[in-house]
């Protein structure tokens, strides 16, 4: 992980009470300037070896997320007919918009289809025989990657772990015989590329070292039946470290992994979809203390923030750092918790902070990914609103 300047010292200063007034918490507060160097960064590693990026939209589909991917000319990664449309609309070229997904809907895939978008990364022959009808239904011919199961464990929580056999994701190998004799028979289809996703925040740089070796495996069996796609999608996957939010992913290491380790055949493209280590760094969310209650073993300190605003923690375990932006007390510990009528609503338990008030401003870190986009209306909650570091001053 590289450093970058802390932020967490700015925003204590500055967010004084009188703020409140016109920033009602909870809220999603993103710094815009950490993000450009987020993203200059990871353009620049992944450009020098000519590789190409989508930008995976179920990290955080907000409009000015999506404006700074189009800045650095990404394409996009879509796991909905909704992301497609979001994607063409916020100016994604359609020639860049990729289309994964175990469930595509007819509606789904017939709004890929009327856009001709790059790839429909499709997962099962099923899917295949379905996309086929429909685009001669449309007199389409649509261009199709394979999304290979390579059962390679990504050594991270089973439920964003996509790659090994016993996942609903991809094709397995035993099934390839059928899925060449189903393109084959199918008038509607161009094969364009194989795909390969196996999983979310991952740390462990050897885990795609050992996706390498096995896509060279997999591209040998397709050479052999002189097959030779004209792109590899690689997927995403790449972690970030949530114990230090002022930290940003070794983008240079993780390429030149792929560099080093992935053989490719003549005139082939590597293509990524990487969403979470792009935006999780420069997103918080920020809340306020509304109470501090007694408990046996410990304090609750509870927010106006709760799971329905960031569900990582109930839905995972997920871990993220809390912080006191308004107290410089002594250290005590708290649970940090939520409003919300569930006992999963927790942030955190016996999480050492400043001592803690009623009022105190509270930055819960890293949420850039899978925070607002995951938001929910559970108890009739009012959606957070979404403040940037360029439109306001902190």
């Amino acid at each position: 992980m590289n450093s970058v300047s802390n932020y967490s010292s700015k925003m204590k200063t500055s967010f004084a009470p009188s703020m409140l007034k016109s920033l009602s918490t909870p809220f999603y507060f993103y710094d815009m300037e950490l993000l450009e160097q987020n993203l200059s960064a990871a353009s620049t590693a992944c450009s020098k070896y000519g590789y190409h990026m989508h930008y995976a939209l179920k990290a955080n589909s907000n409009d000015r997320i999506l404006e700074s991917m189009l800045r650095h000319g990404f394409g996009a990664d879509c796991v909905s007919g909704n992301e497609v449309t979001r994607a063409y609309d916020a100016g994604f070229s359609p020639s860049g918009i990729a289309f994964a997904g175990v469930g595509k809907s007819d509606e789904e895939i017939r709004i890929g289809l009327e856009l001709d978008i790059f790839t429909f990364n499709v997962e099962s022959v099923q899917e295949l025989q379905v996309i086929d009808l429909l685009a001669g239904e449309m007199g389409k011919i649509a261009n199709i990657a394979l999304r290979i199961n390579p059962n390679v464990d990504a050594k991270t929580h089973h439920y964003i772990t996509t790659g090994i056999e016993e996942n609903k994701f991809g094709i397995n190998q035993w099934e390839f015989e059928k899925v060449i004799d189903t393109l084959n028979s199918s008038e509607n289809l161009q094969l364009k590329g194989l795909h390969f996703h196996i999983g979310s925040q991952i740390n462990d740089m050897d885990v795609f070292k050992g996706l390498c070796l096995r896509v060279n495996e997999i591209q040998v069996w397709f050479l052999e039946r002189r097959i030779i796609p004209e792109h590899i999608n690689l997927g995403g996957g790449l972690g970030i470290d949530y114990g230090e939010p002022d930290s940003l992913p070794d983008f240079d290491l993780f390429f030149k992994i792929f560099h080093d380790n992935l053989r490719l055949n003549a005139k082939q493209e590597v293509h990524f979809e990487l969403g979470r280590a792009l935006v999780a760094q420069c997103g918080s969310l920020i809340s306020k203390v509304l109470y501090v209650k007694e408990g046996v073993k410990t304090n609750f300190a509870i927010l106006d923030a709760g799971m329905t605003e960031l569900i990582r923690p109930a839905l995972y375990q997920a871990y993220h750092k809390i912080e006191n932006l308004s107290s410089s007390g002594s250290p005590m510990r708290y649970d940090v918790v939520g409003p919300i009528c569930e006992s999963s609503d927790c942030f955190g338990k016996a999480i050492e902070l400043p001592e803690t008030q009623r009022g105190d401003m509270i930055a819960i870190r890293s949420t850039g990914a899978y925070g607002e986009v995951m938001s929910l209306g559970y108890n009739l909650r009012s959606k957070a609103n979404a403040y940037y570091s360029d439109t306001i001053k902190i």
